[in-house]
């Protein structure tokens, strides 16, 4: 356990249409390509269920996506989603937690879980032959978790040893202290994982009752990718499901999430004073949404600007001066806002010279945007990290149950592909200027006395 859309010229893409536009019971073929065909159905209550059939594999992975995450809890409910899902691996009425985890250690399985800002999922990676178990033990640990108090208090200290364990790592810790500078005390500016004080005073009835009121068969996917059978699926995850109850009465509506952040004042700092060997900074501005049209032209500069050894933030800061070791930038998209920042981890004594470089370089794209090479190297990057990164089950899973989700929007490969080689130097300057106009947010965490001024960095 682990803690949108613009068409290219000339380009197709396949278009799937919402729960709420497919009647309930029905089956409809969402994407054929390559071979490999993506199927949905709707169930009883509004669950969705899509499956993409590839040749040629012996594995299957399954997942169950839940529309919730840490943005959808109230302030004294911090860390409520991640919590949940730790809990949900604790016991059944038909499995203790050892059957839980036993069940897929013995046929040589995977199973796993994670919790992000705007999603819970659990999911599987099994032989084909033993998909029925995965289907059946995921299902059982989503739908009939008993949470008993216990449980509940058990599970606590665990929380928080993650917690522990996460501000003993400056490298993720600066990235939640640039969200809660970027964002403040809303629910996208709230750690995933909570805090001590939230951790500490959640009870089990309002575990339950979160439980109850997030984990609803209209906010959640089922996915399935590798050498499966659609209806077989279907079958599986109607009987699990109608088992516990999750099928029963008509799904309600599921409101879209909006107005639930805002940005702080531009120019923000948070430093956060550690004994560390290494400074460990985040650098960023406002990003776009999800399904904003420009995303594309935003991956293509998030690339060429920090995303690989030939990237400018690598050459500078690292090839050129030896200034950090690890240096790349970064795009975050949410359902309505996101982030898009840059992060190095050096010397506390190279940290001037570092965020100097930094805003240069920013600054340099902001006004001039990509020469025609990195244009092309960025698509290369974007391209090749797509492709790639689809070449295992659990990847595919992945892909159609957040489209599902997210969007109701599923894309082929090829139209993804095309909007790629779509975008311009333009597209890219127009992105790059529209976001970097703006004065930075900063995120500090190293040996340094509580008087240091980092203002002089964002201004």
């Amino acid at each position: 356990m682990t803690s949108s859309r613009t068409t290219a010229p000339g380009a197709r893409h396949s278009r799937a249409p919402g729960a709420r536009e497919q009647a309930t019971g029905s089956t409809r073929t969402l994407l054929v390509e390559d071979g490999a065909r993506v199927k949905r159905t709707v169930l009883p209550g509004g669950l969705r269920v899509v499956t993409e059939n590839i040749p040629g594999v012996r594995s299957a992975a399954f997942g169950i996506w839940v529309g919730v995450g840490s943005r959808d809890e109230t302030p004294a409910q911090a860390g409520a989603a991640h919590y949940l899902e730790h809990l949900l691996f604790k016991g059944t009425a038909r499995r203790s937690a050892l059957d839980i985890s036993a069940s897929l250690d013995a046929v040589g399985g995977e199973m796993n879980a994670f919790t992000s800002k705007e999603y819970t999922c659990f999911y599987a990676r099994v032989l084909d032959a033993d998909l029925p178990l995965a289907v059946d033990v995921i299902s059982d640990l989503v739908t009939s978790a008993l949470l008993r108090a216990h449980d509940v208090e058990s599970e606590r200290d665990v929380i928080l040893e993650e917690i522990a364990m996460r501000d003993d790592d400056p490298g993720d810790l600066v990235h939640e202290e640039f969200a809660d500078a970027m964002f403040g005390p809303t629910p996208l500016g709230r750690p995933i994982l909570g805090t001590i004080e939230t951790i500490e005073s959640i009870t089990p009835r309002a575990i339950r009752g979160f439980y109850r009121r997030q984990y609803r068969p209209e906010n959640m996917v089922v996915s399935a990718a590798g050498n499966v059978d659609h209806a077989t699926v279907v079958r599986l995850v109607r009987k699990a499901f109608g088992a516990a109850g999750f099928l029963d009465g008509d799904a309600e509506p599921t409101l879209p999430r909006t107005g639930a952040f805002r940005t702080r004042g531009a120019g923000d700092v948070r430093v956060l004073t550690k004994t560390t060997e290494q400074a460990n900074v985040v650098l960023g501005v406002p990003g776009i949404a999800r399904d904003d049209e420009r995303r594309f032209a935003l991956g293509v500069l998030n690339a060429a600007l920090g995303g690989g050894m030939s990237s400018r933030l690598f050459q500078e800061i690292r090839e050129k001066r030896g200034l950090a070791y690890s240096v790349f930038s970064f795009a975050s998209h949410y359902a309505d806002t996101g982030m898009f920042g840059v992060y190095a981890g050096c010397m506390p004594k190279k940290i001037d010279d570092v965020l100097e470089i930094s805003r240069d370089e920013l600054a340099k794209v902001a006004a001039h945007g990509l020469t025609d090479d990195e244009l092309a190297r960025g698509k290369g990057q974007v391209r090749g990290g797509l492709v790639l990164g689809l070449e295992d089950t659990g990847s595919r899973m992945s892909r159609i149950g957040k489209a599902e989700l997210l969007a109701g929007d599923l894309w082929s490969t090829a139209d993804v592909l095309a909007a790629i080689d779509a975008v311009t130097v333009d597209d890219v300057r127009q992105i790059a200027g529209g976001l970097l106009e703006v004065t930075p947010t900063l995120a500090v965490i190293g040996p340094f006395d509580a008087d240091r001024d980092f203002t002089s960095a964002v201004a």
